[in-house]
């Protein structure tokens, strides 16, 4: 059996087997990558461009949105490239590339997305308070905190799971490189190293969770007791699509490290990482955008402004 030294490919779990099959993947595939990409691309020029989006809430989702590119840009280019050319192979460099990557990204996102829970906390509860705990230099210093965190994640996750001897083939049965798939090749004990680091990331990830779920029980709390209803309806308006992106992430997260071992198989382990590594960042502008008024309007002014440009 091959050790992990003489291991320089990996194969990926393949879509289908037939010509047309992978064809239709390959199309379907790269029509939700260029969604993703134009919606998570306008989100991050219209608050690039509109300075009455230069607001605390609005750089954390013009972060979130720079994560959710690079998530999906780290899966589906490969798995859109071994479609249309017949392959499975992945190389040890690539696939060390994206277990660095995905991890990287993804933990950012979620300590995002707790810092963006917090936001709106300070923001509907503390507003006195708003300009003072969120100013310019304390949102800086939490989203290089929150993309620290990802990347020190990273790099020993990374580290730890590709220094395991690896003796069990070099077949994944995903069609990306994840690091549990690639733990079932280790033929060493030492592989509970990497499981005792993903227990910490599962229960540092619990905090962000509690921490959010708190957050929007006082929220809510506090939100109810305004009298008028079109206060109600705004500050509602300003938490639920964050809400709907944190329901979305954690949802599919869970079903993907949660279910019950007697109900794995390729394909449901194949349709559970699409849900949770794709659909987010596929999603996640279409939520942000569709219950916020200002962000359509400064995206309305920006498709008027480029055809002004050209006269």
């Amino acid at each position: 059996m091959p050790n992990s030294s003489s291991i320089t490919q990996f194969l990926l779990l393949a879509f289908a087997e037939s010509r047309e099959m992978q064809l239709l993947h390959f199309w379907l595939f790269l029509g939700v990558y260029v969604a993703a990409l134009l919606g998570n691309g306008l989100i991050i020029i219209v608050i690039a461009c509109d300075h009455r989006l230069h607001t605390p809430m609005y750089f954390f989702l013009f972060n979130l949105s720079l994560l959710d590119l690079g998530t999906i840009s780290t899966t589906l280019p490969q798995s859109m490239a071994n479609s249309f050319w017949d392959t499975r192979a992945i190389s040890y460099a690539g696939c060390t590339a994206q277990v660095f990557f995905f991890f990287f990204l993804t933990s950012a996102e979620f300590s995002v997305l707790t810092i963006m829970a917090y936001d709106r906390y300070v923001a509907i509860c503390k507003p006195l308070h708003y300009g003072t705990l969120l100013g310019r230099r304390a949102c800086v210093h939490m989203a290089a905190a929150a993309w620290g965190s990802g990347l020190v994640y990273a790099v020993l996750h990374t580290a730890n799971t590709f220094s395991l001897p690896l003796c069990r083939g070099n077949v994944l049965q995903q069609f990306f490189c994840e690091i549990p798939h690639i733990l079932r090749l280790s033929c060493s004990n030492s592989y509970l190293r990497e499981v005792g680091l993903l227990v910490s990331s599962f229960v540092l990830a619990l905090g962000c969770f509690v921490f959010i779920i708190l957050s929007y029980v006082k929220i809510f709390t506090i939100v109810l007791r305004i009298p008028s209803e079109k206060g109600r309806h705004k500050a509602f308006s300003t938490c639920l699509p964050h809400l709907s992106v944190v329901s979305l992430v954690i949802s599919t997260s869970m079903v993907a490290y949660l279910k019950a071992p007697s109900l794995s198989s390729p394909t449901l382990d194949l349709v559970v990482a699409v849900l949770y590594s794709v659909l987010p960042p596929a999603v996640n502008p279409l939520i942000c955008s569709m219950r916020n008024q200002e962000l359509k309007d400064a995206l309305r002014k920006l498709i008027c402004w480029f055809p002004l440009q050209q006269q």
